[in-house]
């Protein structure tokens, strides 16, 4: 295995390299936007609307961090809840086998915290009634309110290890606030996650119904962030070895 992971690492570092794979894949993004290609897939019976590489990454993330509490911001159908909640399912469970002990789900200690302004109530009902509820927290509010933010900070106080997603609204000054506010919340080693950053790379008119576009969206917030906390640093191996992914420089790791 250890050749394997040399392997592996040296196969990653020559993707940037390759500039008719890079442009490939950039074109299938590009091309893919437009006909909504991310919302064709679901975890668990819930949409999750993310393309299928960067939900391969977020699984990596999670079972290397081992996070005892995932904070996502944007909620919409569920899906990404779910499937958060079910790989924290997966951990207690590989705890359980390790330690002899078996957890019941309900009292597992581990939980998926979930903010967004509108949780629609036929969204409400089917995260509730889904098997993973229990280990699934909501708040319903802006992300970037103080009060919403206390609120959060004040269940994340209760965990040691915290990896944070945020994918809401994508504007600049909406996202260089959340990151203000959840991004110090992850510990050394863990990640913060800003999705949608891809929105700097799309056409000017790729979006003409929102309020974000190129110069004004989550990368942009990304770079401006970076720029005072060099706590963090951008996992550019992440991004290279997927090529195809919404969080080009949004993938956030603490290294001090």
């Amino acid at each position: 295995m250890d050749d394997f992971q040399k392997e592996v690492k040296e196969r990653i570092a020559n993707v940037s390299k390759n500039k008719p794979l890079c442009e490939s894949a950039s074109t299938f993004l590009c091309a893919s936007t437009i006909p909504k290609y991310s919302y064709n897939f679901s975890w668990q019976g819930r949409p999750i609307i993310q393309y299928p590489q960067d939900i391969v990454a977020m699984q990596e993330l999670i079972w290397a961090v081992r996070p005892d509490l995932i904070i996502e911001t944007g909620i919409a159908h569920g899906g990404s809840l779910i499937f958060s909640a079910s790989m924290l399912a997966l951990l207690d469970m590989c705890d359980a086998i390790e330690t002899g002990v078996e957890l019941n789900p309900k009292q597992s200690h581990r939980k998926v915290l979930g903010v967004d302004i509108d949780i629609r109530k036929h969204n409400l009902d089917a995260i509730e009634a889904h098997p993973m509820a229990s280990r699934i927290q909501m708040i319903q509010g802006s992300s970037i309110a103080p009060e919403i933010i206390e609120q959060v900070r004040s269940v994340a106080a209760n965990y040691s290890r915290v990896l944070v997603c945020l994918d809401s609204n994508h504007t600049h000054d909406h996202v260089l606030a959340e990151l203000e506010a959840y991004a110090p919340l992850t510990g050394k080693g863990s990640y913060c996650i800003v999705f949608d950053t891809v929105v700097e790379d799309m056409p000017a008119d790729m979006f003409p119904d929102r309020p974000w576009g190129p110069g004004n969206n989550p990368k942009t917030a990304v770079w401006k962030y970076l720029e005072s906390h060099s706590e963090f640093e951008i996992d550019r191996d992440i991004q290279n070895k997927l090529l195809i992914t919404v969080a080009p420089d949004g993938y956030l790791k603490r290294v001090r």
